[in-house]
């Protein structure tokens, strides 16, 4: 039987139809698979470990002590996350020699008293800060789209949305910060979710900037990604009920410099899709927004990004300069030129174009946008680093406002089957996450009917 969904494998878990182990066992199978991507997807796979907590989970069903309908699923992390006993590395090799983690990220541990059974520790973008997903550090896992040629999976998730489009897990921990969940998921062909950043505790997580940084999950669903994130927020267990029908809702496209630069792949797909929900009910207003194009020239110095990284990394880089991506060690020595008086200026705008803002996009369900640009790039063309530094913030460039903005946010997968990937991007309100994903769920649901 095919099993897509964490709510199918749930299922075939209490009709007895698979096993834990066995759940675990073919995950393990594809992340091994010498002619796939575990090697590049995972900086380490925690294979025994994975099988041993897949038999307890199968003991405990079968004795009716399962702690939840979904002990036994493997899934993934992101190697930011601390693990007890294990070092957090950050996809760099600067952290080599610290000290393993005394305790396990809260937002994992909930799910590992769920029953979740993490399967490995995934590749990133060194210390999560670029939206392209390359690593010279532990190779770059090529999108599943035209591996042939070898294109970028997006950033800075890149292992976790890699790992889960080709079925090892089914679904991996990601951080967002600009577009780090909702990248590869758009590049990658799955759905990505960033929550409201204030709902998921950031403590045992590495950090790029404390203001702007998200804990989310990538999967193959709406739904399975609602659940993760309830489990992570420490909230009650919770999905999408039936989705909902599409006639109604209000949806806002975003005008400005969001719309401008798609490339002709990425400009099909979405129109496409603009045209289906509107063939199925759904009221599609342009909106113009004139407030967000003063978010560039706000950005200008560096953003909170450079700045908070810089704080974080500056005695890091006093000792381990040399092991760092060059790339990245670029982007964080931004914030050792930005002063006090520019962050609190920064701080200060941020909070003026909020509230700005807010009240323009109120009225709508959601407000919606190609998530990337572009299609995904072959991984050779970021190697000249004018070329690295414009695509990579081409890629970031829609998905970053929500993260500007403190708002939930998420993409979806609007491309026909064997076409390049293109997400759909959906913007909620601040702590509106639970309304987007019932909205982004009836959305999903339109698209593939």
């Amino acid at each position: 039987m095919s099993i897509h969904t964490i709510a199918e494998a749930a299922s075939a878990l209490a009709a007895g139809h698979a096993t834990a182990e066995g759940l675990v066992e073919a995950a393990l199978a594809r992340a091994t698979d010498p002619s796939g991507e575990g090697r590049a997807a995972f900086v380490s796979l925690q294979a025994d470990s994975a099988r041993a907590a897949a038999r307890a989970m199968d003991l405990l069903r079968a004795a009716g002590r399962a702690p939840s309908p979904w002990a036994g699923i493997p899934i993934t992390i992101k190697d930011l996350y601390d693990q007890a006993g294990l070092v957090t590395r950050g996809g760099s090799v600067a952290l080599s020699d610290a000290a393993p983690a005394a305790a396990t990220a809260p937002s994992v541990a909930r799910l590992e008293q769920a029953g979740f059974v993490v399967l490995g520790r995934t590749n990133m973008t060194e210390f999560a800060f670029s939206g392209l997903g390359v690593n010279p550090h532990y190779g770059t896992p090529r999108s599943p789209w035209d591996r042939a040629t070898g294109r970028l999976p997006g950033g800075s998730s890149s292992g976790a949305a890699v790992a889960t489009a080709d079925g090892m897990g089914f679904a991996g921990l990601g951080s967002d910060t600009g577009g780090s969940c909702r990248i590869p998921a758009a590049l990658c062909g799955i759905v990505g979710w960033k929550p409201t950043a204030r709902r998921v505790p950031l403590a045992g997580t590495l950090p790029l900037s404390a203001t702007l940084d998200s804990l989310g999950p990538l999967a193959r669903s709406v739904a399975c990604c609602a659940l993760l994130d309830s489990i992570m927020a420490g909230e009650a267990p919770w999905t999408p009920g039936p989705a909902r029908p599409v006639r109604g809702l209000r949806l806002a496209i975003l005008e400005g410099y969001v719309a401008e630069g798609w490339d002709a792949t990425v400009t099909a797909a979405f129109e496409a899709a603009l045209a289906r929900l509107s063939a199925a009910g759904v009221q599609l207003d342009r909106l113009r927004v004139p407030e967000l194009d003063d978010i560039p020239a706000v950005n200008g110095t560096g953003g909170f990004a450079a700045s908070e990284a810089w704080t974080w990394h500056r005695d890091l880089l006093a000792r381990k300069q040399d092991a760092y991506d060059p790339r990245i060690l670029a982007r964080i020595r931004r914030g050792e030129r930005m002063s006090a008086a520019d962050y609190i200026a920064l701080t200060e705008a941020r909070a003026k174009l909020i509230a700005a803002i807010a009240p323009r996009t109120a009225p709508y369900d959601a407000v919606v946008m190609p998530t990337c640009p572009l299609v995904p790039p072959p991984i050779a063309a970021v190697e000249p680093e004018a070329d690295y530094n414009r695509i990579n913030l081409q890629l970031l460039r829609n998905t970053s406002l929500a993260n500007f903005l403190d708002r939930c946010s998420i993409s979806l997968p609007c491309h026909r089957p064997g076409d390049a990937p293109v997400g759909f991007m959906l913007m909620g309100e601040t702590m509106g996450d639970r309304r987007l994903c019932e909205v982004a769920a009836a959305v999903e649901a339109a698209l593939a009917a």
